[in-house]
C-alpha cells in the first residue's frame, strides 16, 4: 500500500505550531489530503498534544519568544513519545535571530525531517548561501552534497525543495522532479508541504526517507494537475484547485505521473 493510501486510511493527527500567514491554508491542505490538523501553541497543552499526535510540525515563519518555547516543549515531547518531528526553518539565514533559533531547535531536539529551500538548509548547518527574505538567493555549490552533509550532521532526513527536490538521509538520496513554478506565487505552499511531509511520516513505520520522497512527488503531481486545470485563471484559482487535487489525486494517478529517481 502506498503511503498516500495509508494517510487516507488512518487519518493521522498532525500537530502544527506554525506561522500566522499559513495556518488556515495548512489546516485545509491537511484536511484535503486526508489527515487531521491540530493547530495549537499554548505552553499549557503542547506537551500533551505532541504526545498523542501522529506527527509534529514546527514552522518558524513568524517568530517570537513564546512560540519558540512552545516549539521546544512540543519537540521534546515528540521525541520522548516517539512521534515523528518535522522542522521548517523559514527564513533561516535572513536574520541572525532566525538562524540562532533554528540552530537552538536542532540542538535541543532530534528532528525526523528538515524541509527548506537551499539557503535555509545551508544556514541551519552553518554553511554560506545567500537568502532574500524567506526565499533562496543565488549561491554556488552542489545542492545534493549540501543536503547529504546536512542529513549526516543532523541525523535526519533532509529535504531541499526547488526546481528539483532533493530528499536524503545522508546515505541514500532521491530526486523528485514533479511540481509547477506557480507554486512559488502562492504564499504558504512550502509550509503546507512540510505539514504534508509530517502526515506521510506519521504512517511511515520508520521508513522516513521513502515516505518523504513520496510526499514530495505526490505534492508535485497535485500541483501539476491543478496548474493544468486552471491555465490562464490566475493564482487564486490555482490555490483552490490545488487543495482540490490534494484530495482528488489517487494513488494510481500519483504512480502514473510521479517523476522520482534514486540517485544513490
Amino acid at each position: 500500500m502506498s503511503y498516500l493510501s495509508k494517510v487516507r486510511e488512518s487519518n493521522p493527527l498532525v500537530h502544527n505550531i506554525t506561522n500566522i500567514v499559513v495556518a488556515n491554508f495548512s489546516a485545509n491542505g491537511l484536511l484535503a489530503l486526508g489527515a487531521s490538523p491540530f493547530m495549537a501553541d499554548a505552553h499549557e497543552e503542547v506537551v500533551d498534544i505532541a504526545a498523542f499526535s501522529s506527527a509534529v510540525v514546527l514552522n518558524i515563519g513568524t517568530l517570537n519568544d513564546y512560540a519558540i518555547q512552545s516549539m521546544v516543549l512540543a519537540g521534546q515531547s515528540a521525541n520522548k513519545h516517539g512521534v515523528p518531528l518535522v522542522l521548517d526553518p523559514v527564513g533561516a539565514g535572513a536574520t541572525s535571530y532566525r538562524t540562532a533559533v533554528t540552530q537552538k531547535l536542532v540542538n535541543e531536539m532530534q528532528i525526523t525531517a528538515l524541509r527548506g529551500n537551499v539557503a535555509e538548509v545551508a544556514n541551519v548547518i552553518g554553511e554560506s548561501w545567500s537568502i532574500k527574505g524567506v526565499d533562496a538567493g543565488e549561491g554556488d555549490g552542489d545542492i545534493v552534497v549540501l543536503a547529504e552533509t546536512a542529513a549526516r550532521k543532523l541525523g535526519c532526513v533532509v529535504i531541499i525543495t526547488g526546481k528539483d527536490d532533493v530528499i536524503t538521509n545522508g546515505d541514500n538520496t532521491y530526486i523528485a522532479s514533479n511540481g509547477h513554478p506557480i507554486l512559488t506565487k502562492v504564499t504558504g505552499t512550502g509550509c503546507l508541504l512540510s505539514a504534508v511531509v509530517g502526515a506521510f511520516l506519521a504512517v511511515s513505520e520508520g521508513a522516513s526517507l521513502e515516505a518523504a520522497g513520496e510526499a514530495l512527488s505526490f505534492y508535485g503531481v497535485a500541483a501539476e494537475i491543478a496548474a493544468e486545470l486552471t491555465t490562464g485563471q490566475g493564482t487564486g484559482s490555482f490555490q483552490i484547485e490545488f487543495l482540490n487535487q490534494l484530495s482528488l489525486v489517487t494513488a494510481e494517478t500519483y504512480q502514473d505521473k510521479s517523476i522520482i529517481k534514486q540517485l544513490r
